[in-house]
């Protein structure tokens, strides 16, 4: 049932998976973690409306069920459930053993939340110089691994440089559920992006109005160590980073600068770095411009 307490309530639905991070995680046999990308990838898209999960569905199919590696990744996936108060109701596992080719799997998910329908974000609100700030993210997320696997793959580093790599390639996707819930209570956001498959450069517009343009600096932040190793490994252009990769920023805000201090301080609060990085400006013949 819907919780108590709305007015009225509006359900928000996400589905996602993991990508090819599941190939780089099976590799290595570091399969704790993608049920937290998996829940993030959907949790996060859904609480940029604003909305609260209720619940989580995922569905995992493979070549041949191997019991003891199921078990590890729906064990990743309730544990990640139960840090955002979303309840995992269910899922579907299935063999396809013509489909998958030997002990492949691959990993989906389906979320569902509310919101008061007075209280959904979107970018009407959103005007001139006000400011954007971006959440730090845990590193590649969930997007890129095609790439990131490749470079990996074809890369001449040692064992032990390759696996620093994959290590820092294999943290999980940020929850940014609770610390933006929180933030709605405090501050009025104007709008939110979920940086996912389109890196900064795809993502950060679907949060400004089609009237508007946005500015980013990026000097105002630091590109994290995994993200500078693949841009040297691929001899990746900086245009090109930013459109595959979150560059270290994995969701950003759009608020007044008068609300600034406290969102940073809720961001401290739940142990988040966060980053003035950018401002709405007036409509230019780009959607976003990086200075």
């Amino acid at each position: 049932s819907l919780p108590k307490g709305f007015k009225n309530p509006v359900l928000v639905a996400c589905t996602d998976g993991v990508g090819t991070k599941v190939a780089l995680a099976q590799k290595n046999s570091s399969l704790g973690t993608i049920g937290q990308d998996l829940v993030a990838m959907c949790v996060n898209d859904m609480v940029t409306s604003g909305a609260h999960p209720l619940f989580f569905l995922d569905y995992f199919a493979s070549s041949k069920l191997d019991v003891a590696e199921t078990a590890i990744v729906i064990k990743g996936i309730a544990k990640a459930c139960k840090k955002t108060n979303c309840s995992l109701i269910g899922g579907e596992t299935a063999e396809m053993p013509n489909h998958y080719i030997g002990k492949n799997f691959d990993l989906a998910g389906f979320s569902v939340g509310v919101v008061e329908k007075k209280l959904i974000i979107n970018s009407l609100k959103v005007r001139k110089d006000n400011i954007i700030i971006g959440i730090e993210s845990s590193g590649a997320h969930s997007n890129g691994y095609s790439l990131i696997n490749k470079l990996i793959k074809e890369s001449k580093l040692s064992k032990s440089e390759k696996m620093k790599l994959i290590k820092l390639a294999l943290k999980p996707t940020h929850l940014y559920t609770n610390v933006i819930l929180d933030l709605v209570k405090k501050v009025k956001i104007k709008s939110i992006a979920n940086i996912t498959g389109g890196g900064l450069t795809e993502n950060i517009p679907r949060s400004i109005p089609n009237t508007l343009s946005s500015e980013i600096y990026l000097n105002n932040w630091k590109m994290p160590p995994l993200f500078s190793a693949l841009q040297e490994l691929g001899k990746i252009q900086i245009r090109d980073m930013l459109r595959i990769f979150n560059c270290g920023i994995g969701m950003t805000l759009v608020i007044e600068p008068k609300d600034l201090d406290t969102t940073m301080k809720v961001l401290s609060k739940h142990k988040f770095k966060g980053f003035t990085i950018g401002k709405v400006v007036n409509k230019s013949s780009s959607e976003i411009t990086f200075l």
